[in-house]
Order: C-alpha cells, then structure tokens, then sequence
C-alpha cells in the first residue's frame, strides 16, 4: 500500500496567489470606501425608523433593524477575510433588494411615504455597494487566461 504524502492544500501555490490577490483587492481605495459607505448604510438601515419617523410600525422596524444589522456584519466582515468571504457579497446584494420591496411584503399596512422612500434609497445604495464588493475580486482575467494556458 502507498501512502503519499502530498503538501498540504494551505501551500499550493495557486492558492497563495488567489489569497494574494484577494488581499490586494481589499487595500485598494475603493474596497476600502465601499466597506465604510456598506457599514455606515446598514447603520442607517437599522437606525432608519427612528431617523425618519416611522417606529410605530412595528414590523418594519424589526426588519429593517434586523437587515440593517445583517447588512453591517456581512459588509464588515468582509474586508477582515474578503479571500475567504467574498461570495457572501451575493447574500449582501439579496439584503439590498429585500431591503427596496420589505414595505410592501412585510405583514401590515407599512408602506407609508417615508418608509417607502427611506427603504428604497437605503435598499439601492446597499444593493449596489454589495455589488460593487462583489465585483472587487483582483484580476480575475489572469487566473482564466493561466487555466486555459494562455498568458496575459
């Protein structure tokens, strides 16, 4: 019988490329203001009812706190380990959308002109911030050309 005894997956040096590259990706100016923009948009999500008026709607205002803290652990979490949690930018992405139509599907009659208006700016800021951190994953072009054998 055979045993081999194979590096470990930690050290190949595909791998340590990616995570390089994902590091890179995060330092630059623009990960870096997308991040604080999410963070500061998910506290605005999970402060909105008190801020604009609309508390009273009980509903609304656990979702929109629960999704404003949601939102904020995701986008914060992801410039800590963006290599190994940039896919959960997608769930941040369904956060924003969810966050545009919650008047109208959450139960009670909450679709008032403030909340409307305060969730639907907060729900395509938070949609296109998450996609914009989806979007920063390096030069993803080099890894398809490299797999394909072609060179850049």
């Amino acid at each position: 019988m055979t045993t081999h005894s194979s590096p470990a997956i930690e050290h190949h040096p595909d791998l340590a490329e990616m995570r390089s590259r994902f590091e890179r990706a995060t330092i630059t100016p623009r990960a870096q203001a997308t991040e604080a923009l999410a963070l500061l948009t998910g506290v605005y999500l999970a402060a909105s009812p008190w801020i604009v008026g609309f508390h009273n709607l009980t509903t609304l205002t656990v979702c929109n706190l629960i999704t404003g803290i949601a939102y904020c652990l995701l986008m914060g979490g992801l410039g800590s380990a963006y290599e190994r949690t940039h896919a959960m930018a997608w769930a941040a992405c369904a956060i924003g959308a969810f966050t545009i139509v919650s008047p109208w599907v959450v139960s009670g009659n909450v679709d008032t002109m403030r909340s409307v208006i305060s969730n639907v700016i907060a729900g395509v800021i938070a949609l296109c911030l998450g996609l914009a951190m989806a979007a920063t994953s390096g030069d993803r072009g080099a890894g398809r050309a490299r797999l394909r054998g072609g060179a850049m």
